[in-house]
């Protein structure tokens, strides 16, 4: 196992559910956080409340949709923070319904979010990791890219091509060093899956976000000859 002490982390989505889970576990093993979203003022929130825990931690707000966007908001984290190892690509969005009811304008946002918000954040990032030789992007996908389920079509289809464009992503950069993480969690007690009906969230039996949060610390602290390529994460007895 490797020390992330010292080491600086990007999280997109990292003020609410699993990105401040993530971000709040990293920053207690010494991390130094840049979180992103679009409620600024709950993102001021959740850095100040990191930096109580002894490290750096800065904020951007702005839309993960945008690429002009994304890319002077992972810029400016950078400039803030001194430099960034690692990119957790966790924003997203979840709209359910019917194919006969979901508007083809739902569609395309759920698109734009989730694999575009992928894309542009990851090419914001790999130029830095691409000069420093090495280090570490995790993209959170979901188990309903690998089996789509009756009224989450967008979603599925979203997180289908989030998987396929890691893995991709995986290929090309492996051989600089970069680890790129395809992570496909089953559903998990966020805000999203609750207000979507998907879960009733019992910390007893349903996944909760520090269980997620947990399991991206321990693979970004195996030694960097290890590549966790593909991972799923599953309650055990929902």
């Amino acid at each position: 196992m490797i020390s992330l002490k010292g080491k600086t982390a990007i999280i997109t989505g990292g003020s609410r559910g699993l990105g401040k889970a993530i971000a709040t576990l990293l920053a207690q093993e010494g991390v130094n956080i840049g979180i992103t979203g679009r409620n600024e003022e709950q993102l001021k929130s959740v850095a100040l409340e990191l930096q109580k825990l002894g490290v750096k931690a800065s904020f951007e707000a702005f839309d993960i949709a945008s690429e002009d966007a994304v890319k002077s908001g992972i810029d400016a984290l950078v400039s803030e923070l001194g430099g960034v190892d690692i990119l957790i690509n966790n924003a997203g969005i979840g709209k359910m319904g019917t194919l006969e009811a979901m508007s083809s304008a739902d569609w395309q946002e759920v698109i734009q979010t989730n694999l575009f918000g992928v894309y542009y954040a990851a090419m914001a990032v790999y130029p830095y990791l691409k000069e420093k030789g090495e280090g570490d992007i995790v993209n959170v996908a979901s188990t309903a890219g690998l089996k789509g389920g009756a009224h989450m079509s967008a979603y599925a289809a979203s997180k289908a091509a989030v998987i396929s464009l890691s893995q991709s992503m995986m290929a090309e950069w492996r051989k600089q060093n970069i680890r790129v993480i395809t992570l496909t969690p089953s559903t998990i007690a966020s805000d999203m899956s609750i207000q979507a009906g998907l879960t009733d969230g019992n910390p007893d039996k349903v996944l909760q976000p520090e269980d997620f949060a947990e399991w991206v610390r321990d693979i970004l602290k195996m030694n960097r000859r290890a590549l966790i390529a593909n991972g799923s994460i599953f309650s055990t007895n929902p």
